[in-house]
């Protein structure tokens, strides 16, 4: 966590928006985590709301709406801090990469990505946050 944190201070960015980007990150890195599943169950959007899939519901059919629930959506209200606190650098750009396997949040200074080409093929040269 320390390299983490000493890695997006070089950037110019406050310690306590360092530790508010860390958490953002753990935050989205486990939302996508639950989208891909994690062995119990999975979320998935419905009419822009996030529900949860019980997995583990053995006496349920899964198109039995009682296998089915309402969450919190915590990708919404992370990615709303990440732009609050990223508009106060606005030399810096964040990059969500949404694959759980990997860290979920980069943070992009102005030379790490070539002109005219895409952020998708180029945003590991970021900052990892996490």
């Amino acid at each position: 966590m320390k390299n983490s944190i000493n890695q997006v201070l070089t950037t110019g960015i406050q310690y306590d928006d360092a530790i508010a980007l860390r958490r953002i990150s753990m935050t989205l890195n486990r939302w996508h985590e639950l989208e891909c599943g994690d062995g119990n169950g999975y979320i998935e959007r419905k009419d822009g709301k996030p529900y949860y899939y019980n997995a583990n519901s053995r006496y349920i059919q899964a198109n039995d709406p009682r296998a089915w629930r309402r969450v919190p959506d915590r990708e919404t209200g992370a990615l709303k801090r990440l732009a609050t606190i990223m508009a106060s650098y606005p030399d810096l750009t964040p990059y969500v990469q949404g694959d759980p396997r990997g860290c979920a949040l980069y943070i992009l200074r102005p030379n790490d990505v070539p002109s005219g080409k895409d952020v998708d093929a180029y945003y590991s040269r970021g900052i990892p946050v996490y």
